[in-house]
């Protein structure tokens, strides 16, 4: 029987309560104990928000034990073994009832990390994990989704599914190499035959465990983190570099809290974080350099929104920076199962001038928030409150609302079933922007005009085009 690594940091009250687990390792027998595995201790986070808003319930993995990676066979230069202990070191932490894993100072080379619950990974200053950028590595396909339907996808490099009490910490970084997802930013005609297919089998409720994407030429790229229907998150501290497609994504997820995070991602369809369908959510002290939207808050898209009924809701984000980026906030384009209860405040937006990455060049359109929506996707938003924020030069606006943004959807896939979307209870105040090109465009519906939009304090040293241009707005008061 190979050795057991060593367990380190054991807190004396875990050994009191005699709550040890056998690890899960080969030759080792799991011994059941009397009482119940320890679960990590809760954190309590209270938000004084304008909207009704429970505490936010998130782990604490203070006192637990240690599973340093290092114990479990991993070598900087080799991803082997090094997959191969990360797999074996969180699953030990969970049969252990909690754990926090270790990644020490080094460069160490991995695949697809699948979280468990009541475990933490944790990256001390100096680690980095390097994920692999071969898409066979992220076989078996996962039930995950993209832009907004459910499918069976290669795996997100971190993943979590139907976990409860698990994080991400420390002062590391976890970074993809963009070798084969660069090719793949392109949208060649296999690849929107692909999206197309997706589309028809989520408009006809093709069951999600058929709807398998990993076919060749289909280049469905990953996303970098994903919870799936998952409670009780925590992500801090650590730095995320360049990523396949969304970098931080919480689908169906309750309780999650970001802080102290930083994105540096210049790719396609880089945003840094996308809380879809997800509830109780803050995001805090972190700093987003995008390829796409800083914050894109989603819904699910049409039929499979409609069916899952699980509306994203009560979304807090504060005391953040957004250096590059297209958008500081986006609602949408995929929000049918409704939007509702979002709160930016006292953030900075330095803009979003052209600029030359490693990836493809990019050129933002630099809104404070840009809410988004088209006849085919019902839902509604309501009760958007933006203020207190600063910004440089961008080059859209402080308020886009646009009813009719489908991009290259529009000509791809027919439309289904019409349901339009209503907005409303928009409040943007204490806004202050060097160089706009207009501080508020709404483009309406004539059958659905948006309503109740508040502006407040606004101010843009220089325009470079129209002020305000409003249609199919009902009611609208600028102070």
């Amino acid at each position: 029987m190979p050795p057991i690594p060593q367990i380190t940091s054991l807190s004396r009250r875990r050994l009191l309560q005699g709550s040890l687990a056998c690890l899960a390792l080969p030759g080792c027998t799991a011994v059941k104990m009397n009482s119940q595995p320890i679960k990590p201790a809760t954190q309590f986070v209270a938000i004084d928000a304008p909207f009704d808003m429970p505490a936010i319930e998130i782990p604490d993995f203070t006192d637990v034990a240690n599973f340093n990676i290092r114990d479990f066979g991993a070598a900087e230069n080799n991803q082997s073994t090094t997959q191969t202990a990360l797999r074996n070191a969180i699953a030990a932490a969970n049969q252990a009832g909690a754990g926090k894993v270790i990644i020490p100072s080094g460069t160490w080379p991995c695949g697809p990390i699948h979280l468990l619950s009541n475990v933490n990974l944790h990256l001390e200053e100096g680690a980095t994990l390097l994920f692999s950028a071969n898409p066979t590595d992220y076989l078996p396909p996962v039930q995950t989704t993209w832009e907004g339907m459910e499918c069976f996808n290669y795996s997100p490099l971190v993943y979590a599914y139907n976990c409860h009490n698990i994080a991400i910490t420390g002062k590391g970084t976890l970074q993809a190499k963009l070798d084969v997802w660069q090719a793949w930013y392109a949208r060649p005609k296999a690849h929107m035959d692909a999206l197309a297919n997706l589309y028809h089998m989520a408009s006809q409720d093709v069951p999600v465990e058929h709807r398998l994407m990993t076919y060749a030429g289909a280049n469905l790229r990953p996303h970098f983190v994903q919870f799936n229907r998952c409670q009780h998150i925590l992500v801090e501290g650590i730095h995320i570099q360049d990523s396949p497609f969304w970098v931080l994504h919480p689908f169906m997820c309750k309780d999650v809290v970001f802080r102290h995070v930083s994105v540096s991602a210049h790719g396609h369809n880089n945003d840094g974080v996308d809380p879809e369908m997800t509830q109780n959510m803050l995001i805090e002290h972190c700093t987003f350099d995008q390829g796409d939207d800083a914050i894109a808050v989603k819904a699910g898209r049409n039929r499979d929104a409609w069916r899952l009924n699980m509306p994203c809701r009560n979304i807090v984000m504060r005391h953040c920076r957004i250096k590059r980026a297209h958008q500081l906030l986006a609602i949408g384009s995929e929000l049918s199962g409704g939007v509702e209860n979002i709160w930016v405040h006292d953030c900075h937006f330095d803009g979003s001038e052209v600029f030359q990455s490693d990836a493809l060049p990019y050129s933002g359109t630099g809104n404070i928030v840009f809410i988004k929506t088209n006849e085919r996707r019902g839902g509604f938003v309501r009760n958007v409150i933006v203020e207190n924020v600063k910004a440089d030069s961008i080059g859209g606006g402080i308020l886009a609302i646009d009813t009719d943004v489908l991009y290259q959807w529009r000509h791809l896939v027919p439309t289904y079933e019409r349901r339009l979307t209503p907005i409303e209870h928009i409040h943007i105040s204490n806004v202050s922007v060097n160089n706009a090109a207009f501080i508020s465009q709404i483009k309406g519906q004539a059958e659905l005009p948006v309503d109740e939009v508040y502006l407040r304090n606004l101010t843009v040293e220089s325009i470079s085009g129209e002020a305000y241009s409003h249609d199919h707005v009902k009611r609208i008061e600028m102070k």
